[in-house]
């Protein structure tokens, strides 16, 4: 399977992190919330958290503070679909190829529902066949990415399809939930909004550089369920997020990444480009210390947290884009993506 084609999109409005804090400041929840809670958001808005900004689909962050069933489902109905739209768009402009040509369609989400799903109103909205295989994924939370290719590449190798969109999209600005639990407000503080695309395909693409998903592995541990997970409270989404996070990210991406390796007669060594998920500064240092990189071999993962937060799914596209944007030496890469289930996948690419 070949990345023909990759795209990214974003509201067009940034926030700044003391945006967010004078935000929080003149809404109703900064009353509605114990002395504790609104030290710990200040200590993570304004503290070195590894964000400086984000991207949300909201008119202005007193919007943000809108916190309601209805609000949050309207803000996901009018958002999600243009951006996952709007980076799948993208994604087929630089592959080169037409609404035509697209055989299948996989989406991704898990900071909304919608019934008919997502990928109908992508269909839509970009004009594809109408006898195009299109699926909804819900439930992979930050993970999703790759699961999305996994289903893309089965249709790709019977033969369904020879060119299968791939769409991320999380609309966080619509999963907004306040309350004293520190995981909850962390976790408010932390993610923002937007959407990844690729074009996959099972041939190389012509006159750019190649990108083969050679293998993708995956490893989901139902125990650690609890320590990450979104759960149902008042009509609305919840994010539960714990402080074992960080060290189950870097745990399973490692046990993950050395089956890989062992499977393709590779080592460490062999890699020469690393794409992470990063859910946040602390994830990135956890994996940074137990797999013994360097800043620089974080710098894109690092850099899209630092200017858009944590963007659920949609992150390691950003990453990617970025990766191959900046003249990378080919080789073999690692893509791994991790999250809800307690779940981490991770991808063995091939760039020439």
């Amino acid at each position: 399977m070949f990345v023909q084609g990759l795209g990214t999109a974003h509201p067009a409005r940034r926030y700044t992190k003391a945006d967010c804090w004078d935000a929080f400041q003149t809404s109703e929840w900064f009353a509605k919330l114990d002395r504790r809670s609104r030290a710990i958001a200040q200590t993570v808005l304004l503290g070195e958290n590894g964000i400086e900004a984000r991207r949300l689909a909201v008119s202005s962050l007193a919007d943000a503070f809108d916190i309601d069933p209805d609000t949050l489902h309207a803000r996901f109905l009018e958002h999600a679909p243009k951006l996952a739209s709007a980076a799948a768009d993208k994604a087929l402009r630089n592959a080169g190829l037409e609404a035509k040509d697209v055989d299948g369609i996989v989406v991704s989400t898990c900071t909304g529902y919608l019934c008919p799903g997502l990928s109908g109103y992508v269909v839509e909205r970009l004009g594809l066949r109408r006898d195009v295989r299109a699926f909804d994924l819900v439930g992979h939370g930050c993970a999703a990415a790759l699961p999305n290719w996994q289903l893309a590449d089965a249709l790709l190798e019977s033969r369904q399809c020879r060119n299968v969109v791939s769409v991320c999209v999380e609309l966080s600005s619509a999963a907004m939930y306040l309350d004293d639990d520190p995981g909850v407000l962390i976790s408010a503080c932390l993610f923002g909004d937007g959407a990844g695309a690729a074009v996959l395909g099972a041939t190389p693409p012509r006159d750019k550089r190649s990108v083969e998903c050679g293998a993708i592995g995956s490893l989901l541990n139902p125990a650690e369920r609890e320590a990450l997970r979104f759960e149902q409270r008042g009509g609305m989404l919840r994010n539960v997020l714990t402080r074992p996070v960080p060290r189950l990210a870097a745990e399973h991406a490692e046990q993950v990444l050395d089956r890989m390796l062992g499977e393709a007669d590779l080592e460490r060594a062999d890699i020469a480009q690393w794409v992470w998920h990063a859910g946040g500064r602390d994830v990135l240092l956890a994996i940074k210390n137990r797999f013994g990189l360097s800043e620089e071999q974080l710098e894109h993962s690092s850099a899209v947290l630092r200017e858009f937060g944590n963007l659920s799914s949609a992150f390691v596209y950003f990453v990617l884009e970025a990766a191959l944007a900046a003249r990378p030496r080919p080789g073999w890469w690692w893509m791994s993506s991790f999250g809800a289930g307690f779940s981490c996948h991770g991808a063995l690419l091939k760039v020439a």
